[in-house]
């Protein structure tokens, strides 16, 4: 078995939260002054820190977005963190990842506390030994870093270890961190965005993903 540890990115991985995200963007803009009247166009916030978010997609200062991000809080925390689904598969393939005997990791850009409850609210919390999000005050946010943070927190020998996420930010990460990745095609990053930053290996749906460790034996 090549891989030992297998880190998981949440949004967009593991869960697809598009309603939830992009109405609490949508709340939040609409506090700024800015109403969005199809949410569908905020998807890009889907991925990455919402904090560089804020200044990329709707040019606002850092601590413009720090306001807005706590604006995005005020709706996320009670309703929009719900407004979520599991991907078809993904229980399963906890399932057979865990049975082999693999670490399984989340590496999340999204704030610890959230992540936890969202792998609770869903019942597959167990399935990890170890979450590792980002910060409340915004600290820990980069995916590099947090990758880093996973391995500095559980001591996985990085040669064993793969991460598996659906944005450029996730092979990045997993880039500037020695280790293998894996883009998946289901989730919130184009084709022309997975293709340029060059995973280590691409996979279309989760069913290919079971596939792959499945021969990883």
């Amino acid at each position: 078995m090549k891989y030992e540890a297998v880190l998981f990115d949440l949004d967009g991985t593991l869960t697809d939260p598009k309603v939830g995200i992009t109405k609490s963007v949508q709340y939040a803009l609409s506090h700024h002054g800015i109403q969005v009247d199809d949410p569908d166009t905020l998807i890009p916030y889907i991925g990455p820190p919402l904090i560089v978010s804020f200044q990329e997609i709707h040019s606002f200062s850092e601590k413009e977005s720090m306001q807005l991000v706590e604006k995005y809080r005020e709706y996320f925390k009670d309703r929009g963190i719900y407004e979520n689904e599991l991907y078809d598969g993904i229980q399963g393939l906890l399932e057979m990842l865990t049975q082999q005997g693999r670490k399984l990791i989340v590496a999340t850009s999204k704030p610890t506390v959230f992540a936890l409850e969202v792998l609770k609210h869903f019942g597959i919390g167990s399935y990890f030994e170890v979450v590792c999000g980002s910060n409340l005050d915004g600290t820990l946010s980069d995916k590099s870093e947090i990758i880093n943070d996973v391995f500095k927190k559980t001591g996985v020998n990085k040669h064993a270890a793969i991460m598996i996420g659906d944005r450029k930010h996730d092979i990045i990460g997993a880039r500037k961190n020695d280790i293998e990745s894996i883009s998946v095609g289901y989730g919130y990053g184009s084709d022309e965005e997975l293709s340029a930053i060059q995973p280590t290996y691409y996979v279309k749906t989760v069913l290919e993903l079971q596939e792959f460790f499945a021969n990883d034996i």
